[in-house]
């Protein structure tokens, strides 16, 4: 072999394991945790060179993309059932928690300045409540000026992981909720205009004045949104920050389960609207090789991600959690009954 050739072949050794880092995924869904994915993706392309595409367009169509295999994983805010697993032949695992925060557009209330309970914001979105200086909302807010002007209510118009957190939420603290609209990731609106996704609802909100909308708080910090405080279940008026949506979070068993939908949490600090936002992927895979390229890069954002997703007021997963989604990861096999891909090796 001449030298030339030498060369080249060493270098192509040399290449290979960078090449077969940078397999490509596709995953579609959730649009509450778009921000982080957005910023794991960068940082993990120019880390590995590996490319995940991930498109934000809502938990029920992403859901729907996994069922249907057009996608290499599915995003949802709203958790499957472990009956609805072992259905569908899925497997189920958070990435980060956050906060499903109520924003506002009044002129001359500050931010945070507002408070709202559960039952009060319920009877605003099933339109019962039209006025912003109603009885109900001046009762909670002495020495706050509020305006004599209609409500405009904004929600989401597609199905949306967002909305079953804030449904979820309303159906346990309004009984009216409950009977009249209940929960989901889409429900029959009785009141108000619709956005899609959280950057719709975001928009709209800032455009619409006198407007109330509900959004992941991520948009809210981006966008520069004026959020409420809400009575939570301990009594207390709470902010939104990652500070009480990991207090709402502290109580969940995810030893027992996956399954866990974190609204109206006990604890004094817990703020009332938090969950965990979750992949889905096919225990069985056709695409062993893409099912590696997505839990490569999820096994990075779990050791490097945690400092940005802080930076967007996301809560990491704990250690312990980390560990409990990396065995998980050990059910997902090719038709053959092989690993797909071992956490750590």
């Amino acid at each position: 072999m001449n030298s030339t050739l030498s060369r080249w072949v060493l270098a192509a050794a040399a290449l290979a394991p960078a090449c077969a880092l940078a397999q490509d995924a596709t995953g579609a869904g959730a649009t509450f945790p778009a921000p982080i994915y957005a910023k794991w993706t960068d940082a993990y392309n120019k880390a590995t060179g590996a490319r995940v595409n991930y498109q934000s367009v809502g938990s029920g169509a992403g859901l729907n993309q996994i069922r249907a295999k057009t996608v290499d994983f599915g995003a949802s805010d709203m958790p499957l059932t472990d009956e609805a697993l072992a259905k569908d032949g899925l497997v189920q695992f958070p990435t980060v928690i956050g906060g499903v925060v109520p924003v506002i557009n009044v002129a001359g209330i500050a931010p945070g300045q507002l408070k709202l309970t559960g039952a009060v914001l319920g009877d605003i979105f099933l339109g019962k409540i039209t006025k912003w200086n109603d009885a109900a909302i001046a009762g909670l807010n002495a020495g706050v000026t509020l305006p004599d002007a209609a409500i405009a209510v904004v929600r989401r118009a597609d199905g949306s992981g967002t909305t079953f957190i804030f449904t979820n939420y309303l159906s346990k603290v309004n009984p009216d909720w409950k009977s009249k609209v209940g929960e989901g990731t889409a429900v029959n609106w009785p009141a108000g205009a619709g956005g899609k996704g959280n950057e719709g609802v975001s928009a709209f909100v800032q455009r619409l004045p006198n407007s109330i909308g509900y959004v992941e708080y991520a948009y809210a910090k981006q966008n520069k949104m004026n959020t409420v405080k809400l009575r939570n279940q301990a009594g207390n008026f709470v902010e939104s920050d990652d500070d009480n949506f990991k207090a709402a979070a502290a109580g969940a068993d995810w030893n027992k389960s996956f399954y866990q939908v974190l609204t109206d949490q006990p604890g004094k600090d817990a703020w009332p609207i938090t969950g965990a936002t979750f992949i889905m992927m096919h225990k069985v895979q056709d695409k062993p090789a893409q099912a590696a390229a997505v839990l490569k890069f999820f096994d990075w954002a779990y050791n490097q991600g945690d400092k940005m997703a802080a930076e967007l007021e996301y809560v990491s997963l704990p250690d312990s959690l980390k560990a409990l989604v990396r065995k998980q990861w050990g059910e997902i096999k090719d038709t053959g009954g092989k690993v797909a891909y071992a956490a750590g090796k």
